[in-house]
């Protein structure tokens, strides 16, 4: 009875180790990205399009909004810093890019 015992905790283990490494079909290729990826992702958009657009006239405002919006990425506050990110793109008559 004990070497049944013995043989099945190898299983028990593997099993648990592949439920917890995510192998339930969920790639990260389907999940969405989180907030600081956005972050990320936008702050690299807004940055493209600044220096695209550095003679603009609302170049000065975007900056500033790009500012503000590290800003509140940093302090843990992603989404408000998404949202001026946004602004800041659309201050400079750029499209956000989802993808």
């Amino acid at each position: 009875m004990a070497v049944r015992n013995i043989s099945t905790l190898p299983t028990i283990l593997l099993a648990g180790i592949i439920l917890s490494t995510g192998a339930d079909g969920a790639s990260a290729a389907e999940r969405p990205p989180s907030r600081k990826e956005l972050c990320v992702k936008f702050q690299a958009q807004v940055h493209e399009a600044i220096i695209e657009h550095a003679e603009a006239p609302r170049a000065a405002k975007a900056k500033s909004l790009q500012k503000k919006a590290i800003r509140f990425c940093a302090s843990n506050r992603q989404a408000q810093g998404i949202r001026t990110f946004a602004k800041a793109l659309k201050v400079l008559g750029v499209q956000p890019a989802n993808n």
